[in-house]
């Protein structure tokens, strides 16, 4: 994030209780919670968690919804299906390959550039 004065919102799902020390989910449909974290001027601001819904066959468009509602402008997933991907690209939300296994972690690397953007191709096939 070169943009000294640039302020972006971003979710992480997470295991319980959620929060920058809180594990990272292995799957966006089945998180327990989503980390969000706002970052300005190239640091993190304000954190909040969302509960997510639960996970029912079909319905992974209602927390691309939500985090929409919530005005996130990125996720950072370790997996997703094609579907919520093509949702969170019609909402204008980008969608990120993370690492490491807290969310801290994932953001600190967002933070330096170091993530891939997900393509149909990188989305899990279920």
């Amino acid at each position: 994030m070169s943009d000294h004065t640039s302020k972006i919102r971003i979710a992480v799902p997470s295991e319980s209780p959620g929060g920058l020390d809180a594990r990272r989910s292995g799957h966006f449909g089945r998180c327990e919670c989503f980390t969000i974290v706002d970052l300005q001027d190239g640091a993190v601001g304000e954190v909040q968690v969302l509960t997510n819904a639960p996970h029912t066959e079909g319905g992974c468009m209602a927390p691309v919804m939500a985090l929409a509602e919530h005005m996130v402008d990125a996720i950072v997933v370790d997996g997703i299906g094609g579907r919520p991907l093509l949702g969170f690209n019609q909402v204008g939300i980008a969608v990120h390959s993370g690492v490491g296994a807290d969310v801290r972690t994932a953001v600190d690397a967002y933070l330096q550039g170091d993530l891939p953007v997900v393509d149909l191709e990188g989305a899990c096939r279920h």
